[in-house]
């Protein structure tokens, strides 16, 4: 028995050649169609004349043999095309019951496949990712939510993969979490955004936290806060927390950044800022920690409340082994003071900044963060707000803690303070 063995990329490939080669040929015979098929005669004699309608009877069979061959040209481009095609398709379904042979043992056992992604959660539904294969496959993503409702969270990976994204929350509710990565290799999923809040005063969701990684792997970032509702005659909504970063792969690879928080809103008090998500550490052996979320600003205010408080900037996460902290977050800046009752219409303080994360063995630590930026006082006289503190540096690796500065120098140092926030 023959095999014929066929790659159907090449046959297509040849396919679009010949189309092209056809494409030309056409072109050309339109382009000597005029000049040949009504050749002029000579002179007025008859020989003249006879020689003229030779020549153009000759072009004028030449065309239509032409149409003749470009005619079956398009049809052998359509057949090899179409067999390309039904190549491809034979290779796909003996790919497809190949491997659903190969996953049924672990589905029936253990509910998931031994190879292959996990489904997406529907948009909408806050569903869940599916988990990726026990042996390959990324986990899916996290369906987003309606409102009101939750992201779902996003599917682990097996041994290899990556995990799914977190979906994002409905409004005023949380973002999902990242999937855990492979545990032998594969990034953490990014959590989900929190959703904005909606209707007068309601708050932001949180972000999701992000995936943790395996052994091999980085963390997945944090979700945003959502931002809160403005509002009239009630406080605004505050804004959601940041999610925290996922933490790195145990054996290498870096710690997840955490989420910013979301901006408190308008109202007659001012929302609050949320605060940021704390870095992802790099836990193993070798990785650098997540930089910290950034604080949320805090919401003005339209009376005499006060307003709202800015949010924090989180913590950077701390190295591995060997690796360097996170930075800390920015605080958020203040909110604004309100336009009546004068000089009680003072602006918000901003946030302070986060502190940066300790390397653990060999590393610098991490800066820190910067204080936010006071609020403007309000019209008629009202004072500006006072700048965050700025954050504390992370404290370098413990290594040069015994020695002197040469090893300082080699292996790390602490990171720097954050500066103070500017006064409104």
């Amino acid at each position: 028995m023959s095999f014929v063995s066929v790659a159907p990329e090449i046959v297509v490939a040849a396919a679009t050649d010949l189309a092209g080669i056809g494409s030309a040929i056409s072109a050309a015979n339109a382009a000597a169609a005029a000049p040949t098929t009504a050749v002029l005669a000579a002179g007025a004699d008859e020989v003249s004349a006879a020689i003229a309608a030779l020549f153009s009877g000759h072009a004028q069979a030449y065309q239509a043999l032409s149409a003749q061959a470009a005619a079956f040209h398009q049809q052998f481009v359509q057949t090899l095309a179409g067999g390309a095609g039904a190549y491809a398709a034979a290779e796909a379904q003996v790919e497809q019951q190949l491997l659903a042979a190969i996953n049924a043992p672990t589905q029936a056992l253990l509910g998931h496949p031994l190879i292959g992604n996990g489904a997406d959660g529907a948009p909408g539904t806050g569903q869940a990712g599916g988990a990726g294969g026990i042996l390959y496959g990324n986990g899916g993503n996290g369906g987003s939510g309606a409102a009101g409702q939750a992201g779902g969270a996003g599917g682990p990976a097996g041994l290899i993969g990556h995990g799914g994204s977190g979906g994002a929350g409905g409004s005023g509710a949380a973002g999902g979490a990242g999937g855990h990565g492979g545990w032998l290799w594969g990034n953490g999923g990014v959590g989900g955004s929190g959703g904005a809040g909606v209707g007068a005063g309601v708050a932001g969701g949180h972000g999701g936290a992000g995936g943790a990684a395996g052994l091999w792997g980085a963390g997945g970032g944090g979700g945003n806060g959502g931002n809160g509702a403005d509002a009239n005659i009630v406080s605004g909504g505050d804004g959601g927390l940041g999610g925290a970063g996922g933490g790195g792969g145990w054996l290498y690879g870096d710690g997840g950044a955490g989420g910013h928080g979301g901006q408190g809103a308008i109202g007659l008090g001012g929302g609050a800022g949320g605060d940021g998500g704390q870095g992802g550490a790099g836990r193993g052996l070798w990785g650098t920690g997540g930089a910290g979320g950034h604080g949320g600003q805090g919401g003005g205010t339209g009376g005499p409340p006060l307003p709202g408080q800015a949010g924090m900037g989180a913590a950077g996460g701390a190295g591995g082994l060997i690796g360097n902290g996170g930075a800390g977050g920015d605080g958020g800046p203040g909110g604004q003071g309100g336009q009546a009752f004068g000089a009680n219409n003072i602006g918000g303080t901003g946030g302070a900044g986060g502190n940066g994360g300790p390397a653990i063995l060999s590393g610098n630590g991490g800066n820190g963060g910067a204080g936010g930026a006071g609020g403007a006082g309000g019209a008629g006289g009202g004072a500006g707000g006072v700048g965050g503190a700025g954050g504390a540096p992370g404290t370098g690796g413990t290594l040069q803690a015994a020695v002197s500065g040469l090893v300082t120098a080699l292996f790390g140092a602490p990171g720097q303070p954050g500066d103070t926030g500017q006064p409104g």
